[in-house]
């Protein structure tokens, strides 16, 4: 079942991104009067699963239904292939008004909708336009004002960049609505006012438990969860106030290394607590702990009276006998017990003393923005790193498998609209790289049209359209290989 829901989850979240991203190439297109020939979530060689294309004013459609071509041999008076200079077949567009009325391609004028059986991606096909799914024997003819080709430059990038800009407009949406819809409030930094918990990890860096971060980078933060970012482990000075004066903490480049430990760094877990439930059948209900109950320290040695400190502590000594110093209505007792592999007793405690704000609709997004800049930051900054070396690609990289055990074996809306709006933004970010076959490759050769004055060669065009499948198909196979071998390491 968990299986189950973790494909499920993967399915429905590329088959949501493929949608809008070739929406924003598809509605570009339209704003242009160009023809759009088809518009395809998931890839359908040979065949589609369903397919769908409104001929005079009615809607028809089609279920696993044979791809037919579009373009066909150019033969001589006795049938046999012509061939050009190069002695390859000669393909031309096919004469629709040959084809019978119920033929889908005798109506180009709109665009066919399909659900292909390939789940690594989509397309949409755009009339005049070399890409995956249009070679140069399709253009063949004189240039027509409905097709891509016929456009002047600066129409034609736009929709080239339409894909990625609905990709990053999406991707804030969700972060936004993740905000304003589950999350709703925030911690203000200004509200922690013990300061800080240093892990042992924060520590070793020059923290201390009870700092009050004032700013990062120099700038002052308003919600304690961007004091405590994860920018700030790729290279950053966090001021801090420490017993009433002002010292900055610097943290080097190579410090995002302690961000794959999974550790504890930075929490507002530095206040005292009192024990508020004792769970059944707990270590804590065993040896009489009661609601109320303050612990102040473990084995008369380790110092427990902040919340940071217990969590931290108590854990060190799991399958270990150890002593639990209590205060209880003033009076000071000591418990023995020993404690489980977990290193947990089983207590839950009153809540933290923060006063926690609403995100008004306006901050929603506002903060949205700003989140969705810093987790695009980071992956960009990540990327550099596996590209210069410093970071193993087959650690770093994940692809489907991979994807789909980040979604986890949980439906939770929460975190599926996070990793989904995630994934929006690296998708825009990888697309816009400048390699043949990403949307970044027409970006390319269409700003050096643009300097140069002339269109490209198509045949330049194709070619270098070729180079960067073989790109991508060699990166696919390595990304799913490297899931494939993780799922056996």
């Amino acid at each position: 079942m968990t299986g189950l829901i973790m494909a499920a989850q993967l399915i429905l979240g590329l088959s949501f991104l493929v949608l809008i991203h070739e929406f924003g190439h598809f509605i570009a297109a339209r704003i242009f009067g160009i023809r759009v020939n088809k518009f395809y979530i998931f890839f359908n060689p040979k065949f589609s699963l369903v397919k769908l294309k409104k001929i005079n004013g009615k809607l028809h459609y089609k279920f696993f239904s044979k791809n037919l071509p579009d373009t066909e041999l150019v033969v001589d008076e006795n049938g046999n292939p012509i061939l050009d200079e190069k002695g390859n077949k000669k393909y031309k567009n096919i004469d629709i008004s040959k084809l019978d009325d119920t033929d889908w391609r005798k109506h180009p004028d709109n665009t066919e909708y399909g659900l292909g059986w390939l789940p690594l991606g989509g397309y949409c096909q755009i009339a005049g336009m070399i890409d995956e799914t249009q070679s140069i024997e399709n253009l063949q003819s004189e240039p027509q004002s409905w097709e891509f080709r016929s456009k002047p430059a600066w129409q034609r990038l736009i929709v080239v960049l339409g894909g990625v800009v609905i990709n990053l407009i999406v991707g804030v949406l969700l972060f936004a609505m993740i905000l304003g819809v589950y999350e709703k409030k925030y911690l203000p930094n200004e509200a922690v006012k013990d300061g800080i918990y240093a892990h042992e990890m924060a520590r070793e860096i020059g923290f201390m438990s009870g700092d009050k971060i004032i700013g990062v980078q120099g700038e002052a933060v308003e919600r304690f969860q961007d004091a405590v970012s994860p920018e700030m482990f790729f290279g950053s000075i966090v001021t801090v106030e420490r017993n009433r004066e002002t010292l900055d903490v610097v943290l080097g480049e190579e410090s995002y290394h302690l961000l794959k430990t999974g550790k504890n760094f930075i929490s507002p877990s530095n206040f005292a607590f009192s024990v508020d439930t004792v769970l059944k059948g707990f270590t804590a209900e065993k040896i009489g702990i009661e609601k109320g109950d303050i612990i102040l320290a473990i084995n008369d040695s380790v110092d427990v009276r902040v919340w940071g400190s217990f969590e931290e502590n108590i854990g060190k000594f799991a399958n270990q006998e150890i002593d639990l110093t209590i205060l209880r209505e003033g009076d000071t007792l000591t418990k023995s017990l020993v404690l489980d592999s977990t290193g947990k007793i089983g207590i839950g405690i009153n809540a933290a003393p923060y006063e926690l704000q609403n995100y008004s609709f306006f901050q929603a997004f506002v903060y949205g923005w700003k989140d969705a800049m810093l987790m695009l930051k980071l992956n960009v900054k990540g990327l550099k790193k596996i590209v210069s070396g410093k970071e193993n690609a087959s650690e770093s990289v994940s692809g489907p498998i991979g994807i789909a055990q980040i979604y986890g074996g949980k439906w939770i809306w929460a975190k599926f609209w996070y990793i989904t709006g995630l994934l929006s933004l690296i998708l825009a970010f990888m697309n816009i790289l400048p390699i043949p076959g990403l949307d970044g490759g027409f970006v390319l050769f269409t700003l050096i049209e643009m300097i140069i004055g002339r269109k490209l060669p198509d045949k330049f065009m194709e070619y270098a359209l070729t180079v960067g499948w073989v790109i991508l198909i060699a990166l696919m196979i390595f990304v799913f290989g490297n899931d494939i071998f993780k799922l056996f390491k």
